[in-house]
């Protein structure tokens, strides 16, 4: 079955339109519905000198992505965009942008979600919490999310995420860790196909703790979720000093890394491949991916926005979309 995937066009100041238009230049194993408003990505268009034709999405008329089309379902700006100026006024069409994309995928109207790059400040600024789009998600199908980015071989998920550093020790607890190395195992399962999933896990302060003299999380927290993961079965390694596990001789032992915190382990994967990595939400009772970058004002309208880590968001959408029919 051809899977129909729907792709938020993202903070529309930023790159999100212009790499919505760049995938619309190449021929797709999906029927591709992109949320925008269809006068930016006109404008957008122009601008950048992509010859597209943009179409109306009609949900009782499946069809095949083919290039140099783009199937557009409307939605209004509030107020028109200047490429790399922010707005806060339209930080409810983005955030709208994705309660229907969530609402489709959810109903089964749409068998993934791929997110173009949303710019969290602005949302914020218009009075709205947003820490992300992990936890908008799981917050509106009600359920724990995991984030992960993969690029080629190497997959990174994350104990916590958006959060500020002072607040990262508070939130690794006991349960948190084995619930969120079941969600890991569980899906790597499911949607990779590995029988065994091998999972390192890092310890929280330098060296691990070293032996408790750099701190005690691993003795008093880390070491125990391990050891009860064990019990369950799991295949789980740790707590692993975080500046030695990804070294390639220790890495090639394992299928996955868990990281503590966002900036542990998502620099590793932005290094090994910043344009081809994918920002995967585990945990959810739908499929999304992301891009792994953000919105790149200084790069909107200008043709110089790479789209290669959005193409490979998609890939894995439709590969893992196809894998669930």
């Amino acid at each position: 079955m051809t899977p129909r995937i729907v792709l938020t066009s993202g903070e529309p100041a930023g790159v999100g339109p212009d790499l919505c238009l760049a995938i619309a230049e190449r021929a797709l194993p999906c029927e591709l519905v992109c949320l925008a408003d269809t006068g930016l990505l006109a404008e957008r268009a122009r601008v950048l000198g992509i010859e597209v034709q943009l179409q109306p999405y009609r949900p009782q008329a499946p069809r095949t992505h083919q290039p140099g089309c783009l199937t557009v379902e409307h939605h209004d700006l509030v107020v028109p965009c200047v490429p790399g100026r922010l707005e806060v006024r339209n930080a409810r069409y983005v955030t709208g942008l994705l309660e229907r994309a969530c609402a489709g995928a959810l109903s089964g109207e749409f068998a993934a979600i791929v997110t173009a790059p949303v710019h969290k400040g602005v949302i914020n600024d218009a009075g709205m919490l947003f820490t992300g789009h992990t936890e908008f998600f799981a917050e509106r199908t009600a359920a724990t999310p995991v984030m992960m980015l993969t690029t080629g071989a190497l997959r990174v998920a994350l104990a916590t995420t958006h959060l500020p550093l002072a607040r990262v020790s508070s939130a690794i607890s006991h349960d948190s860790l084995c619930t969120t190395l079941e969600i890991l195992d569980r899906d790597l399962r499911q949607w990779w196909g590995l029988t065994r999933p091998r999972i390192a896990v890092c310890g929280l302060n330098p060296h691990a703790g070293e032996g408790g003299h750099l701190g005690d999380e691993e003795i008093r927290v880390i070491g125990p979720a391990l050891t009860t993961m064990r019990e369950r079965g799991l295949e789980v390694s740790g707590p692993l000093p975080a500046d030695t596990v990804f070294v390639p001789r220790v890495l090639a032992h394992y299928d996955a890394v868990l990281a503590m915190y966002h900036d542990q382990g998502l620099p590793v994967v932005k290094h090994a491949g910043f344009d081809s990595a994918v920002n995967v939400t585990l945990g959810l009772p739908i499929l999304r991916t992301s891009v792994d970058h953000g919105t790149a004002l200084e790069l909107a309208g200008t043709g110089r926005a790479e789209s290669g880590s959005l193409q490979a968001a998609l890939e894995l959408a439709i590969r893992l979309a196809r894998h669930r029919t």
